[in-house]
């Protein structure tokens, strides 16, 4: 009888700690945000800043770059230019050809005395090969795997870091949704290969990214890495305004959610949304149809047949009816996996970085996100956008309506743990 009684408080006690993985933070967006003004009046932007966090900084340059032909050469050809300091935080870093690169490159930097410091998730390293730590741990790159599974943090292990930042000298940085793996090399020309934007970043804004790489630089190892070697005096470098902001479970959870929710609560004439995993809450839904009542054209482009979430896919189809009923359109990539994170409102303002419309970006990972106020980069973003619409397939309302059976009941039975997706 007494190992009954064990057995029930071991199996009651890991419930209860599992389930602390469901809860959200004490601070909730709960009611939708009116249209009071939009995003190019003078209010949208100061709202913006003291919301969020860091102020709108101008003189910066912001390059987009597509797929891991543009993005690896770029990234890899930064870091081995590295005179005094490299921070690299991701999420996915998983062995092969890419992954060794960016090893080699790291531990080439450190060696020739560049103070070079890593930060990866555990869970997005977990078909990483021990041997590429090792690696740049004897070259002298100080590398640390972001929250390890350990028996008394199991009520956190769905947090996250699914921040991508990379600075370099404190004076170069990229951002966006690619992560280390073979499955973003090459120019998305088939199904191997994914579909994903970068941006190479210079000005003032990088001094933003590198205090967001700190952030969880400190949680991990209790050290703030500050002097010049990471924080040089910048100099404008363009003419974008743009600024860098956090969002984290431990702290400030809720403004990738408050970001999202101003922004589209503002647009006037358009909403242009790119996003690999759309499983929003109701909050965003209504943002979103409010607009169209307000006659702002959405255009929606999500993955299509190729998605690496099979979860994700049926659950998100649950949202489209009431969207596609409101007269937003709703386009699906076909080629490959679709991994860009792109919101662009009324040709004016641009919001990118590692955020996807999800819940769980908004409430369960550590996420980071670069918005740029500029007509000029909001129209090369749209041409983007719109090149990659010449690759979807149009999803109409009647189509959604048809869907089967077997996955109107798959919506409804991963309804519970939607947050978890």
């Amino acid at each position: 009888m007494l190992w009954v009684i064990v057995i029930t408080v071991l199996v009651t006690s890991l419930t209860l700690i599992l389930m602390q993985n469901f809860k959200t933070s004490e601070k909730v967006l709960e009611r939708k945000i009116e249209h009071r003004h939009v995003v190019s009046d003078a209010q949208f932007r100061r709202e913006m800043s003291v919301m969020l966090g860091p102020a709108i900084v101008h003189g910066n340059q912001v390059t987009a770059l597509q797929n891991g032909d543009e993005i690896f050469p770029s990234m890899l050809q930064a870091i081995r230019s590295a005179q005094t300091s490299v921070t690299f935080e991701t999420f996915i870093y998983w062995s092969g050809e890419i992954g060794e690169a960016f090893s080699n490159a790291l531990s080439e930097r450190a060696r020739s005395g560049v103070a070079v410091n890593v930060t990866i998730d555990w869970a997005g390293s977990v078909k990483m090969e021990q041997s590429l730590i090792e690696t740049m741990q004897s070259a002298g790159v100080q590398v640390h795997r972001y929250r390890p599974l350990h028996w008394y943090n199991l009520g956190r292990m769905n947090n996250r870091t699914h921040r991508k930042l990379l600075v370099v000298d404190g004076r170069i940085g990229f951002t966006g949704g690619v992560g280390i793996a073979d499955q973003w090399t090459g120019d998305a020309d088939n199904p191997d290969q994914w579909r994903d934007t970068h941006y190479r970043v210079e000005g003032p804004v990088v001094a933003q990214l590198q205090a967001a790489f700190n952030d969880n630089w400190i949680k991990t190892t209790g050290a703030v890495l500050n002097g010049t070697s990471y924080f040089p005096s910048l100099v404008e470098m363009g003419d974008m305004d743009a600024h860098v902001f956090v969002a984290s479970p431990s702290g400030g959870s809720e403004s990738m959610h408050l970001m999202y929710l101003l922004a589209i609560s503002a647009a006037e004439t358009t909403i242009d949304l790119a996003a690999s995993y759309f499983v929003p809450d109701s909050l965003l839904l209504e943002a979103l149809i409010a607009a169209r009542a307000r006659n702002v054209r959405i255009r929606i482009l999500l993955p299509g047949p190729h998605i690496d979430s099979l979860t994700v896919k049926i659950a998100t189809k649950a949202d489209w009816g009431d969207l596609l009923k409101s007269g937003a359109e709703i386009h699906v990539y076909q080629p490959t996996m679709l991994h860009t994170k792109l919101l662009i409102i009324d040709s004016e303002f641009v919001s990118v970085g590692s955020t996807n419309f999800d819940i769980r970006s908004i409430r369960l990972n550590d996420e980071a996100s670069m918005n740029i106020y500029s007509s000029d980069f909001a129209a090369q973003m749209t041409t983007v956008f719109e090149e990659d619409l010449l690759s979807a397939e149009a999803y109409s309302y009647t189509h959604w309506k048809s869907r089967p059976l077997r996955e109107r009941l798959s919506e409804k039975i991963l309804l519970p743990i939607k947050s978890q997706l």
